[in-house]
């Protein structure tokens, strides 16, 4: 019990917008969130739903997704470890913008819209970090429509691997790695292309030499990947 608060307590502390809490905030507040899991592949809510809870993830990765009416996935964001998701659904109570599901097993700290009223919305500096992720969301959504505007699959593919670069990016003495671990696939529904499509084009920027495939499966952007993306 006492390694798992201690787990809570060190994701809380990363999370932007709890960052304005007090310790003693930050601790009542872990006596109210509740640790659920959820396997590979598993629904945590439906497109659909009106939903009364938010979600931080405590480990794990989980994608948002549209999915058309022919069952074709199209992912609309991805959030790993320390990331949050459902709060807009919690501040306007409308239904869910996208289904989200977990991409591996992951546990995720869920907050009612109660406890979300009582500990967050009282609070100016959490208010102020909601609004920066709130932000942050409309910005990458209007990267997401650029993506879908572009009609090469280059191009799509190339916006798809910056916005990750912004999002998940850790710089070191070779560029740029994206510290998310991704399919082809995956990559292939972000962009709205083919999985073929994807491993093709991967392959050439390797030869490129405009990014490297790192040993841990992630992608490492290098200088000469950002020179020739104009986007």
């Amino acid at each position: 019990m006492k390694k798992k608060q201690l787990r809570i307590e060190s994701v809380v502390k990363c999370i932007p917008f709890l960052a304005g809490l007090s310790k003693d905030e930050v601790e009542e507040l872990q006596e109210v969130l509740v640790d659920k899991h959820f396997a590979r592949n598993k629904i945590i809510f439906l497109e659909e739903d009106t939903q009364n809870y938010m979600y931080v993830i405590l480990t794990g990765k989980v994608k948002a997704v549209h999915i058309s009416e022919d069952g074709k996935e199209h992912i609309l964001a991805l959030h790993k470890s320390g990331d949050c998701f459902g709060e807009m659904a919690l501040l306007d109570g409308k239904t869910a913008p996208a289904t989200v599901i977990a991409m591996e097993d992951t546990h995720i700290l869920i907050l009612s819209k109660k406890v979300f009223d009582e500990y967050l919305l009282k609070n100016n500096k959490v208010l102020k970090q909601i609004i920066s992720v709130l932000c942050l969301r409309l910005r990458d959504s209007w990267i997401m429509l650029k993506v879908m505007s572009l009609s090469r699959s280059e191009d799509r593919i190339r916006t798809v691997l910056k916005l990750l670069a912004v999002q998940y990016g850790v710089k070191d003495g070779r560029g740029t790695i994206i510290n998310i671990k991704l399919t082809h696939q995956d990559i292939a529904d972000y962009a709205s292309v083919s999985r073929e499509t994807v491993t093709r084009y991967l392959n050439k920027l390797v030869k490129d030499r405009e990014i490297e495939i790192l040993d841990s499966k992630f992608i490492c952007l290098v200088s000469l990947f950002y020179k020739n993306t104009p986007l």
